[in-house]
């Protein structure tokens, strides 16, 4: 009898994104643990930079707040090299105004240590800030690219219009602050406008190119922005779609698993019916043979030698079936000894002549009718499904009846089905052990129920009527 099996989808090891799960292994007792059937890296072909940079995601973040460190203290202490701002502007105030600018990418580049958690607060606090830079220290102090960092993660994370109101707030408090007179005059000098000998030279140049600086200020700022939320909003779609995929592949690997784990139920819920049937008559006939042998022994040696001769034949056969059963419970093992079980046939057609004899000589008044090799239809799971029905109906009326004056058994095949009918005539002696277990009555429901069939059973006059019907279409046979 083959056992059920299944095939899984491929499987890696675990990953940074997977919890581990445990599972019993078959051969061990010891728990097994496995990562998820599928993760976002399973999805991904990803080199081995990229595959390290999403496996560690605080090597990334640590990159983010070097280079936006590097490029505001550029600005924010560089300016006063590359620009005549002390002249121009007296040495105390440009001194606070390298001092405001270093100050301020200090608070940014600590607060983009949370840009994954809490990406919207850090783009505010980032704005807030270069809008303070702007004026306090007349440049951006490297906002521009930390603000864009920080729009990155928003669109990364976040839905599309919570990341264009954040933008919209963002960029726009940072462009106002461009407005205002100290930018405006840092704006001038970084244009090179000239000569510039005086501060009231300044003022005036930064009044007349007012329109030029704040134009070179929204190029600084959008451009940044508006690149990275375009990238976020692409990471954003690939990873829902991706996510989505994981889902799906894993929801199929759940179904995968619970068709077989049903698959194993099923198929041992057939054994434990094979099991019932085995055990249940084989026990049911070597009782009765028993009894008979016991009963007989001084009247009729001879009657009592044969009765024990079918006795153990039948321990034997049961032995065997029970063999064979038990062998599908466990995996084959080539070098092991006793690892081979021999499968032999199911019972079919003409075996029910042989059960007949069976019934007979434990005991069993009966008189069969269409127990032939053509009264069945030559599907052999058919047969099955009736021989098993004749054998649990006779062994309830042996183990229920005792002592019956007959017991009338029909097979017949009648247009579209095919009818199984025992009767008996009730118990002439009382009967022992209670009313005994639902479970033939459920193993023969079942068997009827694969073809569509029913089984009626209960009092019939003194006894008990057993009739099955399992339907056929004479056209397949």
């Amino acid at each position: 009898m083959p056992t059920s099996g299944t095939s899984a989808l491929p499987r890696e090891g675990p990953t940074w994104e997977s919890a581990p799960v445990a599972r019993r292994g078959r051969r061990s007792e010891e728990p097994v643990t496995e990562a998820p059937l599928f993760t976002e890296l399973s999805a991904r072909r990803l080199g081995p930079v990229r595959r390290f940079f999403v496996r560690r995601p605080v090597v990334m973040d640590a990159i983010v707040m070097l280079c936006f460190t590097f490029v505001g203290l550029l600005e924010a202490a560089g300016a006063r090299s590359m620009y005549p701002i002390d002249m121009l502007l007296g040495r105390d105030l440009a001194q606070r105004m390298e001092l405001w600018g270093v100050s301020l990418v200090v608070v940014g580049t600590v607060t983009l240590v949370w840009r994954r958690r809490r990406p919207a607060t850090v783009a505010v606090v980032m704005a807030a800030a270069g809008a303070t830079a702007l004026a306090l220290s007349g440049g951006t102090a490297g906002f521009e690219m930390g603000l864009a960092f920080a729009l990155y993660a928003v669109a990364a994370s976040r839905p599309a219009l919570v990341t264009w109101w954040t933008s919209a707030l963002t960029v726009g408090a940072m462009l106002l602050a461009a407005l205002l007179p100290l930018p405006r005059q840092v704006g001038v000098l970084s244009l090179g406008y000239g000569p510039i000998d005086s501060r009231a030279e300044l003022e005036k140049y930064a009044s007349t190119a007012a329109p030029q600086v704040w134009g070179l200020m929204v190029v600084a700022l959008v451009l940044p922005a508006l690149l990275c939320i375009a990238v976020g909003t692409s990471v954003r779609n690939r990873r829902l779609h991706v996510a989505d995929l994981v889902d799906r592949a894993n929801a199929l690997a759940r179904d995968r698993d619970q068709h077989a784990q049903l698959a194993r139920a099923a198929e041992r819920a057939r054994i434990a019916r094979e099991m019932h049937d085995v055990v249940a008559h084989s026990l049911t006939e070597m009782i009765a043979l028993g009894d008979g042998a016991a009963s007989s022994v001084r009247r009729d040696p001879a009657l009592s030698r044969a009765a024990l001769d079918e006795l153990s034949t039948t321990g034997r056969a049961a032995l065997a079936d029970m063999r064979r059963l038990l062998g599908v419970l466990h995996e084959e093992t080539p070098d092991a000894d006793d690892a081979v079980v021999p499968f032999e046939p199911q019972p079919t057609a003409p075996d029910l002549a042989v059960l007949v004899d069976r019934f007979r000589a434990a005991g069993l008044p009966l008189r069969a009718t269409g127990v032939g090799g053509d009264a069945l239809p030559p599907d052999p799971t058919l047969q099955l499904a009736v021989v098993r029905i004749v054998e649990e109906a006779l062994t309830n009326a042996l183990q229920h009846a005792h002592g019956t004056l007959g017991v009338d058994l029909l097979v017949r095949r009648v247009p579209g089905a095919v009818e199984v009918e025992v009767v008996d005539q009730g118990p002439a002696v009382p009967v022992e052990g209670g009313q005994g277990t639902p479970r033939g009555l459920i193993g023969m429901n079942e068997r009827a129920a694969v073809y569509g069939g029913t089984v009626e059973a209960g009092p019939h006059g003194n006894g008990w009527r057993v009739h099955a019907r399992l339907p056929w279409d004479e056209g397949t046979t």
